[in-house]
């Protein structure tokens, strides 16, 4: 068990630095990270309203209302009447906002796969290739 221990404290500590490389890689331009933070949860989620979105970064509805608007101001977002409810808002990506993400995305790939084609030899490369469907299981459960 101990050694089981050892390897889940290594994975999170080199999970963590490679998720700052792989953020470093691709700097959010002129967006905070709460901007980057919000738009991934509408790209991966879809629409939400200020209420949904300050719950799950837990933050003040005031304080998300004051995000979202600078990423609407910057044609990131756009709001639209719930269908369940015309008084509520839900915001959802722009076309905009989905092609900055997709070119942020595609550095991020790109240095990765960069990384991986230089560090790595082929059989180094080969035993990652087998340990990705591993780490999704426990990335999934």
């Amino acid at each position: 068990m101990s050694d089981l221990n050892s390897a889940a404290a290594t994975l999170r500590s080199v999970n963590g630095k490679l998720a700052r490389r792989l953020r470093e890689s691709a700097p959010p331009g002129d967006l905070t990270w709460p901007q980057v933070s919000v738009l991934g949860y509408l790209v991966r989620d879809g629409a939400m309203t200020v209420t949904e979105l300050a719950g799950l970064e837990g933050v003040r509805s005031q304080s998300m209302g004051a995000t979202v608007a600078s990423l609407q101001a910057q044609g990131l977002v756009k709001g639209e009447a719930d269908p369940l409810d015309g008084r509520k808002t839900r915001y959802l990506p722009t076309e905009s906002c989905l092609t900055l993400i997709a070119a942020n995305r595609a550095k991020r790939d790109d240095w990765l796969l960069q990384s991986m084609a230089t560090t790595l030899n082929s059989a180094e490369q080969q035993i990652l290739l087998a340990a990705i469907p591993l780490l999704q299981r426990i990335a999934d459960q």
